[in-house]
């Protein structure tokens, strides 16, 4: 039996304004969205997704954009017509949003409750006590643990999953006829990502109600979406039910979001863009178990760069104003050595301790007790002359580039001020050079040394960070999560670059990730990080295929297969 149509969006065309200029974003894009029914919206940064999804919201900026053509005709009301006094009645209520990040979207100055609380006051006539104990019900339905505690926390005192599901309380909360959720797992853990997605499930399940799924990672929105529509530079270049798309798909950018992604089953020389694809000159290439043995050989018949013994490290936490410190052991005797040139894949949940030890190693905050070993020195307790000697061979890829790079200083000067520091190059025009010539092995050119970090999008502001990182010429690099918020492909490019890079100057990684199939492409060997401890430690592939711990087999199945 065919549904009914909640959401028509017919032949729409939104357009932005710079300096006079008009810049067609979305170009005559249409679909419907059944009652009843899950639809995600797929592609990459820069596609249209949000734009789309901001437009049904009424939400666009007034003064630089506007629809210039076509119709969204939502429950028989045409959107576009609408003033905001109009839209005012229908969003939130009728038409609900969850953002991407829980943290700038919750007001950090207000408890989780009376957020909540507030949204139901504007959309409902109900009292107080009726509306606190309805969103009380809400997290007990969003599943929160302790509903009272989350109802009187902060946002800052609960952790990132938790929050997306008070955003999640806060979407429902009025029975919206359509969700629409932006990217709302993206920077989650796989398993808190596949609770996230179950979740959004069995409430669309019990309410009826209909939802717009954005994300830019087809695996994942296989597992959700009933069906898909696939937007390339403004444009919906496929669309299709989830099940014929996936096994037949027709456009070559469809078959890039499918394939960009690293395959737990094989492992691949070279990651595929979505410019291979577009290109249609994509290397097969694999690295086989023989290839794979060769070079373990070789790795592990050397001396370790880094040795950790027994490490700790103790946090000390109060419950109350006069209550005494509590120790909170992040983590709890970790022992592990890695080789030159291999790459150590350290994974886990947050919470985990990962971080935490990865910024012990580079010592940026002191371990509690234990050793670290870096060249058969203990490195635990430097001076400040040999700690920042030191720094020159350990660096660090952040997650963030943008907040990692100072937006008042030019790309070039950002690179060249740690080489002046380390006395890497006698002069500032020997510094420039060399730096231009980094920034071409990372795949930008020499223009990028004048210009500022809010010039270049995610991926290239991440190809800054590690040129930063390489100009210093290090020997160890943390990678903290250092691909986990960039599109597919772009990661793809990114992961390609780290390889080869790894090659050309013989890198040592340690590469901290809650994506195991980047992981588990990246990585040699694989320690797994649960409660402090390590719950698992191996080979890469041999873990994959038989973990021997419960809670590895929870993260490998979490992972989105795809369909």
């Amino acid at each position: 039996m065919l549904k009914a149509n909640l959401l028509c969006v017919n032949n729409l065309s939104v357009s932005f304004f710079s300096k006079k200029i008009e810049t067609e974003i979305l170009h005559n894009i249409s679909f419907k969205l059944a009652e009843n029914s899950i639809t995600a919206v797929v592609g990459e940064s820069g596609s249209g997704k949000s734009i789309t999804s901001l437009t049904i919201m009424g939400l666009l900026p007034p003064k630089i954009s506007k629809i210039t053509s076509g119709s969204i005709i939502f429950d028989n009301k045409e959107l576009t017509a609408l003033n905001e006094k109009s839209f005012r009645k229908i969003r939130g209520k009728d038409i609900a949003m969850i953002f991407q990040e829980p943290m700038s979207s919750l007001n950090p100055s207000m408890r989780c409750g009376l957020q909540v609380e507030e949204l139901l006051k504007q959309h409902t006539q109900r009292s107080k006590a009726d509306i606190k104990e309805e969103v009380l019900q809400l997290f007990k339905k969003v599943k929160l643990p302790n509903p009272i505690r989350i109802y009187k926390a902060y946002p800052h005192e609960i952790s990132g999953g938790q929050k997306q599901r008070v955003m999640i309380a806060m979407a429902i909360a009025c029975k919206p006829k359509l969700l629409i959720a932006d990217e709302p797992t993206t920077a989650l853990d796989v398993t808190v990502q596949k609770e996230i997605l179950q979740l959004l499930k069995d409430i669309q399940k019990e309410t009826k109600m209909s939802i717009l799924f954005i994300s830019h990672d087809l695996s994942l929105v296989s597992e959700l979406a009933d069906r898909i529509l696939v937007m390339y530079k403004g444009e919906i270049v496929e669309q299709g039910d989830t099940q014929t798309l996936f096994k037949n798909p027709k456009h070559n950018y469809t078959k890039a979001l499918i394939g960009a992604r690293p395959s737990i089953d094989y492992r691949l020389k070279k990651l595929p863009t979505i410019a291979d694809f577009m290109s249609n000159s994509i290397d097969t290439t694999i690295i086989s178990a023989t290839d794979r043995q060769k070079h373990h050989k070789k790795l592990y018949n050397q001396e370790p760069l880094l040795e950790v013994i027994d490490l700790e490290k103790i946090y000390l936490s109060k419950h109350g104003w006069f209550s005494k410190d509590v120790p909170f052991k992040a983590v709890n005797k970790v022992s592990f050595k890695v080789y030159p040139g291999e790459t150590i894949g350290l994974v886990g949940e947050s919470g985990c301790g990962k971080s935490t030890l990865g910024n012990a190693i580079l010592q940026l905050d002191k371990a509690t007790s234990g050793i670290i070993k870096y060249k058969g020195k203990d490195i635990t307790n430097l001076n400040t002359k040999d700690l920042r000697l030191l720094r020159k061979d350990i660096q660090i890829i952040f997650q963030d580039p943008f907040a990692s790079l100072n937006p008042r200083l030019s790309v070039g000067n950002a690179i060249v001020e740690p080489m002046k520091v380390h006395n890497i190059g006698a002069s500032y025009k020997e510094r420039k050079f060399k730096v231009i010539s980094i920034l071409e092995k990372v795949g930008l050119d020499a223009s990028a040394f004048n210009r500022y970090p809010h010039e270049f999008s995610g991926g290239q502001r991440q190809r800054i960070g590690i040129a930063r990182t390489i100009a210093l010429e290090p020997q160890l690099i943390v990678c903290d999560e250092s691909v986990s918020a960039l599109d597919i492909s772009v990661q793809a490019q990114v992961l390609n670059l780290l390889n080869d890079l790894k090659e050309r100057f013989n890198f040592t990684y340690i590469f901290i990730s809650h994506d195991l199939a980047v992981v588990k492409y990246m990585a040699d060997q694989l320690i797994v990080m649960n409660k402090g401890e390590i719950e698992e430690i191996g080979d890469a592939d041999v873990l994959y295929k038989s973990p021997k711990k419960t809670y590895t087999q929870k993260l490998i199945n979490s992972i989105p297969k795809g369909s």
